[in-house]
């Protein structure tokens, strides 16, 4: 009988060994989960911030090409620097294309910040594009977009160049029905 008992503790001195290992390793997959829930959480916020400093460094960026190209336009002997149209242009017209530059650069800045999506950023071209001068803008300076491949501007731009064959092939005057409007991805 006392082999019996001695029996008997000894499953109950097992049973409550791996009981106990058990629960051991319970804790420890809890601090393991909570300690990967508080890495990803800290994963999430970095992404976040990188996020939002890449949109005001866009900004700050936009801020800065506006800055010359208001030197540019206001300084006829500043403009000429930026002189890289495919035919020669007046001082008059040379001023207005880059305006015309400063407006289509803001729309893509405010498109690649967030600020609005593929569909509205199109909606705005249509409508900026309705212009001749910024037209003639936009085939002068055709060559420079070629060079950009692979990024979203070469993207956009293709989108744009879609957008005036569309508008020039359109059977009607309203022009703000002309072109489907992409889907943001």
């Amino acid at each position: 009988m006392a082999t019996r008992n001695i029996g008997i503790q000894g499953l109950r001195s097992a049973a409550a060994a791996g009981l106990g290992m058990a629960a051991g390793a319970l804790v420890a997959m809890a601090a393991q989960k909570q300690a990967m829930d508080t890495l990803h959480e800290r994963l999430d916020q970095l992404e976040q911030h990188a996020r939002t400093q890449q949109r005001s460094n866009l900004a700050r960026q936009q801020r800065q090409h506006w800055e010359l190209l208001s030197k540019a336009i206001d300084d006829p002997e500043l403009a000429e620097v930026l002189d890289i149209f495919e035919r020669p242009v007046t001082p008059e017209r040379r001023r207005q294309y880059l305006f015309a530059n400063a407006l289509y650069t803001n729309l893509l800045c405010y498109y690649r910040i967030g600020n609005m999506g593929r569909d509205e950023f199109f909606k705005h071209v249509r409508g900026i594009f309705q212009n001749p001068i910024v037209r003639e803008y936009w085939y002068a300076t055709q060559q420079q977009r070629a060079s950009l491949t692979g990024t979203e501007e070469a993207e956009l731009g293709r989108l744009v160049d879609d957008l005036l064959l569309q508008l020039e092939e359109a059977d009607t005057d309203e022009w703000w029905v002309v072109g489907e409007p992409p889907t943001d991805p």
